[in-house]
């Protein structure tokens, strides 16, 4: 074959191709526009200047401050901490010596990974006017750091403030139950 027939046969082909698409174009078009007519008697489902989308709310001063989110956090269970990743996955030692501290104590808490948060990271740290992370609350009342919570573990100060919220440590023994 010469290359002016190939060319041909190609050309031919695209064109073929085209009138095709072209035809398929013009029934999807049709078709759809059989489906959006409506009847006559067919009324809109929403009224003059109604919108699908309403809001839960404005996106004014109705928008709480992230003073407020804390509040609410620290308030949603009787322990919360503010810590560096999970309890499962601690990502830095403070916060893994917090968590093994609660769990010596078999201490239920709520925790909060700041590192997915940057507002959270930096509203916890103004909130509580404590530079380090992680934090540690009790029925809403910050207690402190890794450091303090270590400390009051060492001194045995921590069972009386986790009494103090009524939850009893697993370190207590029967003579000190009893007390």
């Amino acid at each position: 074959m010469s290359c002016n027939l190939v060319r041909s046969l190609a050309s031919a082909a695209r064109i073929q191709q085209n009138n095709l698409r072209k035809q398929i174009l013009v029934r999807s078009v049709s078709s759809l526009t059989q489906l959006t007519s409506f009847p006559a008697a067919t009324k809109p489902l929403l009224s003059q200047g109604q919108t699908c989308f309403t809001p839960a709310y404005s996106f004014s001063s109705e928008v709480p401050s992230i003073n407020e989110k804390i509040e609410g956090l620290v308030k949603q269970a009787k322990v919360v901490v503010f810590m560096k990743g999970v309890p499962a996955a601690p990502q830095c030692g403070f916060s893994n010596a917090v968590v093994q501290i609660m769990r010596m104590h078999d201490v239920t808490f709520e925790s909060h990974n700041v590192l997915v948060d940057e507002e959270l990271r930096q509203g916890i740290k103004d909130f509580s006017n404590w530079p380090t992370i992680p934090q540690v609350y009790m029925e809403g009342e910050f207690i402190g750091g890794c450091d303090i919570v270590l400390q009051m573990h060492q001194s045995g100060e921590l069972i009386e403030e986790l009494g103090k919220v009524g939850i009893k440590s697993a370190l207590l023994t029967e003579d000190e139950e009893k007390k």
